[in-house]
């Protein structure tokens, strides 16, 4: 490989994407052409409930959040997507259905958007990446299974000493109550937490 190539390989979308696989110089070229790089605003939002999906995003830098709204309008944060994390309404995205998520900016982000379409092709194009996506789905499903175990049986400080296990920092970047929706506890109940930690 030239060099200008290999500058090109260490430099390209697909070496921040896919850390673990190396490509050839038209495999970099076809997956710089479908993920589309979007700076996003904090307090921007990209998803709304009952709209068609058809992005699902990849953060290279900064916070976002997906979250449902239940008929007494509350809030209830199903993911945040930090620093090399993918982020959609999957129901939707998978199912061609509408939305039932809201997704928000809660930090200036730049994010790599890829379209369903493109997906597809994608994995047409480039079979190994359609292995990496199934890998990702995969360790994903187990997260929320674990996640869903977690919310039957145990206390609201085991889950919250998993959620910065987790995303460790992100409490820098997001506010009490979104950290609050998603463990299914009060304001009140996280503080009081937080304080009983920091005093053992």
């Amino acid at each position: 490989m030239a060099i200008n190539n290999l500058m090109k390989a260490d430099d390209s979308k697909a070496k921040k994407l896919f850390k673990d696989l190396s490509f050839s110089s038209d495999e970099i070229d076809i997956i710089e052409s479908v993920f589309h790089k979007v700076s996003l605003k904090k307090g921007d939002i990209i998803l709304e409930t009952n709209n068609v999906v058809n992005y699902q995003y990849y953060t290279l830098e900064g916070c976002l959040r997906s979250y449902y709204l239940d008929l007494q309008g509350k809030e209830h944060t199903v993911q945040f997507a930090i620093k090399d994390w993918w982020i959609s309404d999957y129901t939707a995205f998978f199912s061609d259905s509408k939305s039932i998520m809201n997704i928000e900016v809660i930090q200036d982000a730049t994010v790599y958007r890829l379209c369903k379409k493109d997906k597809e092709e994608l994995y047409a194009k480039i079979p190994k990446v359609e292995s990496f996506f199934r890998k990702k789905l995969e360790r994903a499903f187990a997260a929320f299974q674990k996640r869903i175990l977690s919310n039957i049986s145990q206390t609201a400080t085991d889950r919250y000493t998993n959620f910065i296990e987790a995303y460790p920092n992100i409490e820098k970047s997001v506010k009490n109550y979104h950290i609050a929706s998603y463990l299914g506890i009060t304001n009140e109940s996280l503080s009081r937490i937080r304080r009983e930690m920091s005093n053992k």
